[in-house]
């Protein structure tokens, strides 16, 4: 069994038999870059793991839960289970601007924008779903817990800047924020595989703007997210 904290910032939330839940730090890559090395390769190195595969990605400064297949069956039935929207994902961000609505649905197609951005648009051939609910917290900041329906590259990014409030600290969507990083966390995960149903929770550790009192106090009332008021959507085809 793996060491549930382990050497080089590599944190296992959770191993079983076919995968492993790893709480990934902001700022890091998933793949390999000219000058270090991406966060999938660092797992399996510093975990000494001959087999392991990728199902899922995160955004270089995006923490929190990411899944790893330890084989290929399991790592097959992840991608049925991401493909056919039966993995439910909840992701926190803190944002300072105003949205547009506090609460709600976003739904658009996303197009290619400048310098590797995105932009929602008004169409909706196959379009980027997300619902979301925001909390305010001090200093006109927001926190937004958001459920993805599906996974563009992206898509939260976008979604929040579509509402007139970028994350803070986004290099690419808020570039004029000064922050001590990126504050888009992947939150919790809840599915079933093999006929046994996982639920993860993981609230964010870096970043004074995720760990103030106030954020925290806020946080407490969210720890199971899948409970909340979320409006069913009739969107599988």
């Amino acid at each position: 069994m793996i060491n549930p904290l382990t050497a080089n910032h590599i944190e296992i939330i959770d191993e079983q038999s076919n995968f492993i839940i790893v709480n990934k730090p902001p700022g890091i890559g998933f793949h390999d870059e000219e000058n270090q090395q991406g966060f999938f390769n660092q797992v399996k190195s510093v975990l000494s793991l001959d087999e392991l595969y990728p199902v899922h990605r995160l955004d270089k400064m995006t923490s929190g839960l990411i899944i790893f297949a330890k084989n290929k069956i399991a790592a097959s039935q992840f991608q049925q289970l991401f493909e056919s929207r039966n993995i439910e994902k909840y992701y926190l961000a803190i944002c300072d601007k105003k949205p547009s609505k506090k609460q709600g649905l976003i739904k658009g197609d996303m197009e290619k924008s400048r310098r590797g951005t995105w932009k929602l648009l008004r169409s909706q051939n196959n379009p980027a779903i997300s619902q979301f609910f925001s909390y305010g917290l001090t200093q006109g900041k927001r926190l937004f817990i958001v459920k993805p329906y599906t996974g563009k590259t992206h898509q939260i990014r976008v979604a929040l800047n579509s509402l007139g409030s970028p994350i803070l600290g986004d290099p690419n969507y808020y570039s004029s924020s000064c922050s001590d990083r990126g504050y888009l966390h992947a939150f919790a995960l809840r599915f079933e595989l093999n006929e046994q149903k996982y639920q993860y929770i993981n609230s964010p550790t870096i970043g004074k703007e995720y760990t103030s009192e106030v954020t925290s106090k806020t946080l407490s009332d969210l720890l199971t997210p899948w409970t909340l008021a979320w409006p069913k959507l009739n969107i599988n085809p």
